[in-house]
């Protein structure tokens, strides 16, 4: 199940890609992240209450909570970065670039993590990284 929740995604952030570009035309990035951001936290805070998950936010430790928050900080950073991008770039090689983070993933999992790191792994990240590279120069 958890790779159609994982394509289901990439097709979101497909859809994000256009959207933001056309979205963010003749606007500031940092207001356009905003805009994004509320609507985001709606969705989200309704699919909780809605779900009736609202009580397991009591079950969240701290440990849970720095990271959360952190993730949180990394993720809006990510956003405002990639709104400026957006701003000036052309979708078509943004979104790929930012797509550099699967590589990114693949490292830090792996120091962090301790996540294994098998030849298939490797070639699909260098892959990755070739590819960005291609349409980045």
């Amino acid at each position: 199940m958890w790779k159609i929740y994982a394509l289901l995604s990439a097709l979101f952030a497909a859809l994000t890609a256009i959207l933001a570009k056309v979205g963010v035309r003749d606007i500031n990035g940092n207001v356009a992240t905003a805009v994004r951001t509320a609507v985001v936290l709606l969705l989200a805070w309704g699919i909780v209450l809605f779900g009736g998950q609202l009580r397991d936010v009591r079950g969240i430790s701290k440990t849970n909570l720095l990271f959360l928050v952190l993730s949180g900080i990394a993720t809006g950073l990510s956003w405002i970065f990639y709104f400026k991008a957006l701003e000036t770039g052309n979708v078509s090689k943004v979104a790929p670039i930012d797509k550099l983070s699967v590589v990114f993933v693949m490292l830090l999992s792996f120091f962090f993590l301790h996540e294994q790191m098998d030849l298939k792994t490797v070639v699909g990240g260098l892959l990755i990284l070739g590819g960005t590279l291609v349409l980045a120069l």
